[in-house]
């Protein structure tokens, strides 16, 4: 049993236009089954960490809901809970959206906590990773702080809004916005592990130093005087940091190579389930390298896309490389290429909405085209 316990943190420098409008990433559907959120909480559950903290900065609604009581992520009241945290007020500032000042806002719960470590994730990035090893590794290690990084090739194309660690062995001298200057980079993956009572002594440095200053911004003023590590993570990895990502992240794990690098059986990813009918294919439908989610009727053709729950789809409809949400309704003989629609859209009208697989379309929430 790890001796931690862990926070999920909301990530509000990132900013996914649109679907951002109407709840927070960690409840973003992913694969037509799953939430963002999902992957954080099942990787602190899976490393035995029961105690969890999630914070959710704005538009709780969708995420509240989903989260619930936590049963579903196999934790009970019993060995521990999750508590959701939301600000108390309104910030007269977004500069001040922070997660230094959400911690603030919930001191006296990790002041409280018997724990000797802390388990930070963010709310916004899909990856697997057994955070009980990797406090053993932290704790054999001797180190203040551990960082998780993921080694990209591409960071050119995408992490735009993401922090590179600069690494002399596995010692970090620094954490610095990716500028994207150089494609080979040690990308954070916004996960620490450090003992309590330190973290309370960031949050403490922190607030002294700036008002706007993240856990980020100060261990990276810290990494000369503490002994911050990096460990490499392995296996997929992506971060939910703009549309594109999104998208990508979605097309990406269509592919069954990509997909058995992410879900294992031995680390299952839980989310919450809802009862519904397995999808129905009528005669005329083509379905190709596609994930379709439960519930849904489909007439028309689907290739290489992401399909959610409850979705229809009509006779002569043509979806290749979308990514569809729940409920969302295709009229017959529409064309959908490389788009994300969000829940409860109904394309009826238009007939055709192409866009390139780089900069993907979005149709907003519950709209009518």
């Amino acid at each position: 049993m790890a001796k931690a316990f862990g926070i999920v943190t909301s990530s509000p420098q990132h900013k996914v236009e649109g679907m951002q409008n109407y709840r927070s990433i960690g409840a973003f559907s992913f694969l037509g089954r799953f939430r963002v959120i999902d992957f954080p909480i099942s990787n602190l559950s899976n490393s035995g960490i029961n105690n969890i903290q999630v914070y959710i900065t704005k538009k709780p609604r969708s995420l509240v809901a989903h989260i619930g009581t936590g049963r579903h992520y196999n934790i009970n009241s019993k060995r521990g809970k999750i508590q959701i945290v939301v600000p108390d007020e309104e910030l007269v500032n977004p500069i001040y959206n922070t997660n230094i000042n959400s911690f603030f806002s919930n001191i006296e719960y990790i002041r409280k906590q018997s724990q000797e470590y802390v388990v930070i994730a963010p709310s916004c990035m899909i990856f697997t990773q057994n955070y009980d090893e990797l406090l053993q590794q932290h704790a054999k290690s001797g180190a203040d702080i551990t960082l998780l990084y993921h080694k990209v090739f591409d960071a050119k194309e995408g992490y735009t809004t993401c922090n590179t660690l600069d690494l002399d062995g596995d010692k970090v001298k620094g954490i610095y916005p990716n500028l994207g200057d150089e494609d080979n980079k040690d990308m954070f993956m916004e996960s620490f592990i450090m003992k309590k009572d330190l973290l309370l002594d960031l949050m403490d440095a922190a607030r002294q130093t700036s008002s706007v200053y993240t856990l980020t911004n100060i261990v990276n003023a810290k990494c000369g005087e503490l002994d911050v590590r990096g460990v490499e993570h392995h296996g997929f990895f992506a971060p939910i940091t703009s549309l594109e990502t999104y998208y990508k992240a979605n097309m990406n794990l269509i592919d069954f190579d990509e997909a058995a690098s992410l879900f294992t059986a031995d680390w299952p990813i839980y989310t919450r389930t809802s009862d519904s009918c397995p999808s129905q294919f009528y005669d005329e439908a083509v379905v190709k390298n596609s994930l379709v989610s439960n519930g849904c009727e489909i007439r028309g053709s689907v290739e290489d896309s992401v399909i959610g729950r409850g979705v229809t789809i009509g006779k002569g409809a043509v979806i290749k490389g979308c990514v569809v949400n729940a409920h969302s309704e295709i009229g017959e003989n529409v064309v959908l290429q490389n788009q994300i629609v969000d829940k409860y859209a109904k394309i009826i009208h238009e007939n055709k909405i192409l866009a390139e697989p780089d900069q993907p379309g979005y149709i907003k929430r519950s709209d009518i085209l």
